[in-house]
């Protein structure tokens, strides 16, 4: 039985056995008392030890802070607050190797920076295993949104030819030997010799490609890691982090942002509900107030804002940021915190930005200066969804690709979408770190994701 049931069960007359990493140890004169943990519950059980009992003392010794056990006993009911039963060990195994005195995880708080050296470990501490366990449950209920709404989940490529972005900060593949580099007649690489016989990357997001997949079967959605080679050494920012990405066929902005707006409330209202355990965890240790902001955010209707109204409200306020806000200027955190925190008290979702700050595939307004962009704005962490409608008009395409720089050859199966019955669609992507982040209350994103990629970091 996992942990989490034998504590949901009642004291019982037939042995029962449990196992898992024993967390804690105390002793007394004549008995030895155990919190033994398996990672199914934020809770460990308590196993009592008769030290004049069957178990060897040798054994009692050996069983650690750290030890792996197995422990045969049956439940009697708990005297002490908050569980209701505990084990009264008959049997106690040692089932690895017993770990020595230098064992990183003694009964005190450690700093997450010192945890973040021993990540192969930090699971079995409180915060660490609470985190996982949200991120599964959140992961589920991401499947469950877009299933529930006939969405198909497709899997978009890792290795990709394309800059979605435009922006160029990502990780290159190559097979080539950089200590001895093919060289055609230009004195250049040979990327013809490489691979795919072509210059590749590892994919910033699935956006393009799952755009493909709306253009022939309607609602679609990838969910999948992404990488981005941005030398950012910030607790925003990762080199490798997943992210969601649905695509509406026959959907223009307004739906888009429904549908956003739905999908967050979900996902909270989801972990409420099933994380209820670990969440107290986060609002008593983590940060006070988060479940009533989650709260807050589900209870109330998003408000919406046009970029350039936003510039007007913010432009009011500009003595107290550091970035000061102007038309044409992309908006800081510092900004999106005031508007949903000072100016709408909840979330926002703001429009209409300019085009020559959003990417080159959204659709262009007809005043010629904005795109139907949308960011979806949350008390606490600012921009939670970024998405827009997406150009449909092969033309207009065309002239925002020139405009940007951007090789049409790299593109071409991306226009012929535009040539072969194009229809409007829409989506958005959502950063799935950022939004464990803003669950659990956690500071810095490398504490939400189980082996964090970041600069000069490819420990584990």
């Amino acid at each position: 039985m996992r942990i989490k049931e034998i504590l949901q069960s009642d004291p019982c007359e037939t042995p029962i056995t449990a196992k898992g990493w024993v967390k804690t140890k105390r002793d007394s004169k004549n008995v030895c008392f155990l919190e033994v943990t398996d990672g199914s519950t934020m809770k460990g059980l308590q196993v009592i030890i008769d030290k004049s009992g069957a178990v060897p003392e040798e054994t009692l010794h050996r069983a650690a802070t750290g030890a792996s056990v197995s422990c045969i006993g049956l439940l009697s009911e708990s005297p002490a607050k908050g569980q209701k039963v505990e084990m009264q060990a008959s049997s106690l195994e040692i089932v690895g190797t017993v770990p020595t005195e230098d064992y990183p995880l003694q009964k005190k708080r450690h700093s997450f920076e010192f945890l973040r050296d021993i990540a192969h470990l930090r699971p079995r501490t409180n915060t660490f295993g609470a985190v996982a366990r949200v991120r599964n449950a959140m992961s589920f209920a991401i499947h469950s949104f877009f299933q529930e709404r006939g969405f198909l989940y497709v899997h978009t490529p890792i290795i990709t030819g394309s800059d979605t972005e435009g922006a160029g900060q990502m990780f290159q593949v190559t097979t080539l030997d950089m200590e001895n580099l093919p060289r055609n007649e230009e004195g250049r690489t040979d990327y013809g010799k490489d691979f795919f016989g072509s210059k590749t990357h590892m994919t910033v997001s699935g956006q393009l490609q799952v755009e493909n997949y709306c253009c022939a079967l309607g609602d679609v959605y990838t969910f999948g890691p992404t990488f981005r080679a941005e030398n950012s050494n910030t607790t925003r920012h990762l080199a490798e982090f997943w992210m969601i990405e649905p695509e509406m066929a026959f959907c223009e902005l307004e739906g888009n942002m429904e549908l956003a707006e739905d999908f967050i409330k979900y996902i909270l209202k989801y972990v409420l509900e099933h994380c209820a355990e670990d969440m107290d965890f986060f609002n008593q240790w983590v940060l006070k107030g988060v479940k009533d902001t989650l709260q807050e955010v589900i209870d109330k209707p998003f408000q919406h804002m046009t970029y350039t109204d936003a510039i007007a409200e913010l432009t009011k306020a500009n003595d107290r940021f550091d970035f000061k806000a102007s038309w044409g200027c992309d908006l800081q955190t510092e900004h999106e915190r005031y508007l949903t925190e000072e100016v709408c008290q909840g979330p926002v979702i703001v429009t209409d930005y300019p085009k020559d700050i959003k990417a080159f595939y959204m659709k262009l307004n007809d005043d010629g200066k904005t795109v139907r962009a949308m960011d979806v704005l949350v008390p606490r962490l600012g921009e939670i969804i970024g998405g827009s409608q997406r150009e449909e008009n092969l033309e207009k395409l065309q002239a925002r690709m020139a405009q940007m720089d951007l090789d049409e050859s790299e593109y071409w199966w991306y226009l012929e979408l535009r040539r072969f019955g194009t229809v409007p669609h829409s989506g958005f992507g959502l950063g799935f770190e950022r939004l464990i982040q803003y669950v659990t209350g956690l500071q810095n994103i490398r504490d939400v994701i189980p082996f964090p990629r970041t600069v000069k970091n490819i420990d584990f």
